[in-house]
């Protein structure tokens, strides 16, 4: 019996590995951080980086996805996040890092669907590696990085989350993002500069 049981613990790692989840390694990104840049598939086809953008003076990075009822209740949000920041040098950048195997609905062709709907004037990447969530620290959808240029490159200047009330946006007391965004564009640090993102896990890949 004795000797059965190294061969039968053996045989219990195999069957649990393959529910075994990957997961970020280390916290990822704090403010002050500079982001390294990425490349990654748009739902256009096109591979899109940070460097792309010449005239951007930074990116508010949300990383979101199809399926999650936080990403869909706050997706018009990030619609007019876009719409007031682009103008003015701070386009939104959405990356969905979700592993369609384990999200049914977040697929690529999920992804171009929803993107055309809805209308997005943004890009929408596919993380399809799911290495750029893990070097952000990003755990959730939604997850929100601003980055701020500085020469060539980009530092992270707020992390967290959107508002206070992921439910009702006219029930929103307090704009954490748009706060952190106006200490920035006047060329301050955010008195507020990370908050604790609400949503859903990010649907990491099994092996």
């Amino acid at each position: 019996m004795k000797k059965l049981l190294p061969f039968l613990a053996a045989c219990l790692v195999l069957a649990l590995s393959s529910f075994i989840v990957l997961r970020p390694a280390d916290a990822g990104y704090q403010v002050g951080d500079k982001a390294a840049d990425f490349k990654l598939r748009n739902v256009d086809g096109k591979m899109v980086s940070l460097a792309d953008n010449k005239a951007a003076k930074g990116y508010i990075v949300v990383f979101t996805c199809n399926t999650c009822p936080y990403a869909k209740a706050y997706e018009q949000r990030i619609i007019d996040l876009n719409t007031k920041y682009a103008a003015q040098g701070y386009p939104v950048v959405a990356i969905n890092p979700n592993d369609p195997a384990v999200a049914p609905g977040d697929s690529f062709a999920d992804m171009q669907k929803r993107a055309k709907d809805k209308k997005y004037a943004f890009p929408y990447l596919q993380d399809e590696t799911q290495q750029v969530a893990r070097q952000y620290g990003a755990t959730r959808t939604p997850h929100l990085y601003v980055l701020t240029r500085q020469g060539n490159d980009f530092v992270v200047s707020y992390i967290g989350a959107i508002d206070d009330n992921s439910e009702d946006a006219k029930l929103v007391k307090t704009k954490y993002l748009e706060n952190a965004m106006t200490d920035i564009i006047a060329g301050k640090p955010a008195s507020v500069n990370s908050t604790k993102a609400i949503g859903c896990t990010i649907k990491w890949k099994r092996v």
